[in-house]
Parts: structure tokens; sequence; C-alpha cells
């Protein structure tokens, strides 16, 4: 089979027509020219050249070679771009894991600076609850997941990405909805409550529990769910009451009101960015440094 070597050469003889200038062009003596070109006449069982001692012309099969030597040489050329790309993390993909309220606030910051700054890079997105994107991180199906604070295992590493706080969603009807100022934690008491789930949402369910805890509020938990979504359909019924993300408002309900909760620590809701540690996806790693 042919050789690059030999497809450069043969360009750079056919665009100069001239042995002499060919070999100047492309910084070597003659005979190694001439040799190459031999070899690949040899490989490809036809004449591209006509040679005489004044005069080099392209023979019909070298002007037909020649387009196809241009072609392969150009997508050499890239395919070698696209290498040294991904090497620096310039292109390639990365795997991204989110939580469905995280949609709502770092996930849009996120792929806004993925596309801003590695335009080259594919982002692939998949919607999975923090149990199971510490799974596919420790399996390396994810390169990158938007978690609640966990315990993460000593295969991955993480940084806080988002800090923010908790509002209440109250059904547009409820008396509470109507009363002015930030509620207090102690107003839940006795209320029904949709809350979080132990186990598919532990995070969210062991913040409530302590803010209940501290303050001495007593909710009666109807519901234990998993989605702020679901959640705030269940308040738009007037099926019970919550608290949910600050970020959750972005959500369109008619018929939730929103209100702000007086809380010891203003932002106790937090998100984190999650990877392993010995991920060696250059892409991942140029993402996390503009983030």
């Amino acid at each position: 089979m042919f050789t690059l070597a030999q497809l450069t050469s043969f360009v750079a003889v056919a665009e100069e027509l001239h042995f002499t200038r060919a070999a100047e062009r492309l910084n070597m003596t003659q005979p190694p020219l001439s040799r190459q070109i031999q070899l690949l006449e040899n490989e490809l069982g036809v004449h591209l050249l006509d040679r005489t001692n004044r005069t080099v012309r392209l023979t019909p099969a070298g002007r037909a070679f020649l387009i196809e030597a241009r072609r392969i040489l150009r997508q050499s050329e890239h395919a070698a771009l696209a290498v040294r790309r991904v090497s620096t993390g310039e292109a390639g993909a990365i795997a991204v894991g989110f939580t469905a309220a995280s949609a709502y606030s770092a996930l849009g910051d996120l792929l806004e600076t993925a596309r801003a700054a590695l335009p080259g890079v594919e982002i692939l997105l998949q919607e999975l609850v923090t149990r199971d994107q510490l799974k596919a991180l420790s399996e390396g199906s994810l390169d990158l997941g938007l978690i609640r604070p966990s315990t993460t295992g000593a295969d991955l590493t993480s940084r806080t990405a988002v800090r923010e706080g908790l509002l209440a969603a109250l059904p547009a009807g409820h008396p509470l909805a109507a009363l002015e100022g930030p509620m207090r934690i102690e107003d839940f008491d006795g209320e029904d409550f949709l809350m979080y789930s132990p186990i598919e949402a532990r995070y969210f369910h062991e913040l409530l529990i302590s803010i209940f805890r501290i303050a001495r509020a007593r909710p009666v938990f109807t519901q234990y769910l998993t989605q702020v979504h679901s959640i705030l359909a269940l308040v738009n019924g007037g099926w019970g009451i919550a608290l949910v993300p600050e970020t959750a408002a972005r959500m369109r309900y008619g018929g939730v009101v929103f209100r702000q909760v007086g809380l010891p620590d203003p932002n106790p809701v937090e998100l984190d960015l999650v990877w392993r540690r010995n991920n060696d996806n250059p892409a991942l790693h140029a993402l996390l440094r503009h983030l």
C-alpha cells in the first residue's frame, strides 16, 4: 500500500511539474523524491508521470490520481487535527448526568459554558437521580454529574456548583398563601406536606427533616415523592404544601404560590459537580477549567 510520504511527493511533483522545484518545496534532495514516485507507481501498477530531460507531464492516470491523492492528504490532515483537538479537550464528548431540579439551575449555565468555550465538544445528557449518577460515575458511563451532596467514595471528587434557598410552594387557595411576609418553619406544623422520598431523594428528605426538627415543627407527610416537578404538580392539585429549591419557581403552575421562608441558613440547598478522579477524558477537564 502506498504511503502518505509517497502521496505528498507525487502531489508536489504534479503541481510543480519539475522535480528540482518539488524537492526544494519538500526540503529534500531529488534522488529520494524520484524514488518515492517510483515506489508509488510500482504500487499502483501505472505510470503517473511522463518524464524527459526537459519536461514532466501528468499521464491521464496521473491526472485522475492527483484528485484522489489531494483528497486523501486533506483527510489525513483533518484526522490529525481532530486527534490533536481531542487530546487538548477541544473536541470529543462528555457524558453529563443531571437531576430534574438541576435542569432549572446549574445545567443551563454548564451547557452555555460548554457551547461558548468548547464548541467542538458534544454534551451527552442523562437525567438520573443522585444515587444512579454516583453508580454511573464509578462505572465510567458518566463523565460528570450534577448531584446533591452525598458520600462520593474514594474514586470520586466534587466541588460546589450552586447554593440556593428554599421556597414554600402552596396551593393558590391555601390560607398560608395569603399571609404577608416570609413564612416561618413553625407555620408548617400540622399541615399536609408533600415530602421527598427517603431513598430516591435522600438529600432533600434529610435536609427537611433536620430543618423541621430544629424548629420543632411536625407537618403531616401525606406523600413521598422523588422529583420536584411531581411535588409541584400535586401542590397545584391541592394535595398539600411543600418546600422546594428556589429555582423550582421557574416551573410554571397556575395554581401554585411561592413564598419566602425564614431559615437560619438562607441557602441550605447545594448542588455539586462530581467526577471520577482518574477520568482521562481531556474534554471533561477542559470543561471543568471553564466552569
